[in-house]
């Protein structure tokens, strides 16, 4: 381990030196109550040998005194409240440090009980990887779930779920069985990349640091193998520059740099940047730190800048890369853990803090709640202590966010009771859009009563005639990406086959049908709501509907699928670099994007998310457009849509 380094006898430098060099990893534990967490902290510590003499001679005596039975209570290394000594429970976040000669480690040590959930989020909030505790005599409870669940929804991407107490059950493996069963039953419906099961006991150091003895059955790593290999570097975001201003730096008459840390990105001399909310623009001239000026700087490094044009620039304002802004909002849509006794009642006034900037505002509604146990999305007239629900944020100011699954920092926030000053509730952006996700039309109900179910000619007559199967092709992809080309050429070949297809293209329709609708997120839900309700029309005259959207976010795309049928929607993403469709774009879009003339620009000044399994990826910058008009014709024969 670190400490026991031969360096440290031979050259007292080159080991501090070979030791800040090393990576660090934030970790949390968090599980229901007296699940093992503070225990499996402590085993960490004792078997990495991180405990000073003293430490361990005085955790001896505390353990004598509150009967261990000769054992040391490992779990009295992080509970340092005299409250938690005496309920043997962990009621605050406690942070300890250690390293092994591979890594070092911050760890939060989380409580599990349900009033003090408002406490794990905090400590859950800066960490990569998140230790997940499960008593193996009690199995997956209802913390176990909230914790997963809330974890899933920071972002954590690394989950390590450790089975502990398995000298409980006699190291049965079928308990393990069971309970990994149960847990994966619930977790596969979140969002976490990476998930690994470990059976240990955490008193006795099973599978901590050493492998055991007692469960030659299980032939995984150890929790501390885990630890020390998981791969964190290459998540964090390096692509969009976010850099808040927090302190406008005026030594002298001479200098003016604007300092604060860089959330994510990269940032050189000569970069040009755009300043936001004021939209003004200006170039990087130097980039300061305390040990002089450097050519580049990157998350998550504290630095000052300076500009070569003065710009009125205060406290709050973001200095981002003028070709990808971040969306300005007074108006989004975010997932929100309440974290106080008192219930949040839609349209009560708080402060809202994001980065460098404060403001007021409100929840004018709530979209939903989620059921923990089930994940079930349930209506809530108000959020209790900790609940978790879908809300709407209206703001008197816009801030500069960014979705927090692209960016957590810009993308997540705090609620402040304005008369108290104490944090109430924790927020992630989930849409930035305007109107996020409106009353739309997607489940309206039809105003008409009279409404009739079928035409004169049954689906089976339209394919004996047609010789084809009806389908709704849908074409998503970044403006310019070549979407609209591509169906208008499937359209040409498959008439020229004697087929019947034709294009839907969602510019065409804010000619006629969508003229009435901007380019808000919502406002592009419901363009391709309208132009799925044409293919759908289509569709019943069993004609071919290959339609030509951007359609930039999952949701829309997946109510669309809905609409129309799973049976008959084919989802093809045109992957196309944004470099290249700037360089065919010849109606400027991309640059009044970036001078924000248009807003929510998707590759731009919005995000663009890629659909997550497209049935077909044409990559339009390495093929022709025969090519990729071949590859959708074949599709079709594979599918069984060209009879």
């Amino acid at each position: 381990m670190s400490h026991a380094s031969e360096l440290i006898a031979q050259d007292i430098q080159a080991y501090l030196a070979e030791h800040e060099r090393k990576e660090i990893l934030r970790l949390l534990t968090c599980g229901s109550v007296d699940d093992g967490k503070s225990t499996l902290i402590g085993r960490l510590l004792h078997d990495s040998r991180m405990i000073y003499a003293d430490q361990l001679a005085a955790i001896k005596k505390e353990s004598a005194r509150g009967g261990s039975d000769g054992e040391i209570d490992l779990a009295l290394l992080v509970d340092g409240l005299q409250a938690e000594r005496e309920q043997g429970i962990t009621i605050d976040v406690a942070y300890r440090y250690f390293s092994t000669t591979k890594r070092k480690f911050i760890i939060a040590d989380c409580p599990g009980h349900e009033q003090y959930t408002r406490n794990m989020v905090t400590g859950a909030s800066t960490c990569e990887a998140a230790i997940i505790l499960m008593d193996a005599s009690k199995g997956v409870l209802t913390q176990t779930r909230r914790h997963t669940y809330i974890v899933s929804l920071l972002g954590i991407r690394h989950v390590i779920v450790a089975v502990n107490k398995m000298d409980l059950v006699n190291f049965s493996e079928a308990r393990f069985e069971e309970i990994k069963a149960e847990y994966l039953a619930f977790a596969e419906r979140l969002d976490i990349e990476e998930l690994h099961f470990i059976p240990m006991s955490a008193l006795k150091g099973d599978n901590v640091v050493e492998k055991s003895e007692d469960m030659p059955w299980y032939q995984g790593s150890t929790l501390m193998y885990l630890l020390e290999n998981v791969h964190v570097a290459a998540e964090r975001n390096h692509a969009d520059f976010r850099f808040p201003v927090q302190w406008v730096n005026r030594p002298d008459s001479r200098f003016r740099g604007y300092s604060g840390t860089i959330v994510s990105g990269v940032v050189r001399p000569g970069d040009e940047v755009t300043v936001l909310p004021s939209r003004r623009t200006s170039k990087i001239a130097r980039v300061v730190t305390f040990d002089g000026d450097r050519n580049e700087a990157m998350t998550p490094e504290a630095v000052t800048l300076t500009l070569t044009d003065e710009i009125d620039i205060s406290r709050g304002d973001m200095i981002v890369h003028g070709s990808n802004l971040a969306a300005v909002r007074d108006r989004f849509d975010a997932m929100v853990v309440w974290m106080y006794d008192e219930a949040m009642v839609p349209g009560r006034q708080y402060l809202f803090k994001q980065t460098t900037r404060q403001v007021t505002g409100s929840i004018t509604a709530i979209r939903h709640r989620t059921n923990i146990n089930s994940l079930e999305q349930e209506a809530a007239p108000v959020l209790n202590l900790n609940e978790i629900g879908r809300c709407e944020v209206r703001l008197d100011q816009p801030i500069m966010l960014d979705r927090y699954g692209r960016n957590r920092d810009t993308g997540a926030f705090i609620i402040i009771d304005r008369i108290t000053n104490l944090t109430v509730g924790a927020g992630m952006v989930c849409d930035t859009g305007t109107e996020a996700v409106p009353k739309d039309a997607w489940d309206a109900q039809p105003r008409a009563t009279h409404v009739y179910a079928t035409g004169p000619v049954s689906p089976s007559e339209l394919k004996d005639r047609l010789r084809q199967r009806a389908v709704t092709v849908l074409f998503t992809g970044l403006t310019a990406s070549g979407k609209t080309s591509i169906a208008q050429a499937v359209e040409r070949a498959l008439f020229d086959r004697g087929y019947l297809a034709t294009t839907v293209d969602g510019q065409q329709l804010r000619i006629g049908i969508s003229r009435d609708l901007g380019f808000t997120a919502a406002e592009r839900s419901e363009n391709l709501r309208r132009g799925i309700e044409v293919a759908r029309v289509l569709n019943g005259a069993g004609v071919i509907a290959l339609c030509a959207f951007v359609a930039p976010h999952e949701q829309p795309r997946a109510r669309a699928r809905d609409t129309v049928g799973a049976e008959r929607f084919i989802e093809i993403m045109v992957d196309t670099p944004i470099e290249v469709c700037r360089e065919r774009d010849t109606r400027g879009l991309y640059a009044a994007a970036d001078r924000g003339e248009i807003p929510d620009f998707p590759g731009v000044s919005a995000e663009f998310e890629p659909p997550r399994e497209p049935d077909l990826i044409l990559r339009t910058a390495a093929l022709t457009l025969e090519e990729c008009t071949k590859r959708v014709i074949a599709l079709l024969k594979e599918r069984g849509i060209l009879l």
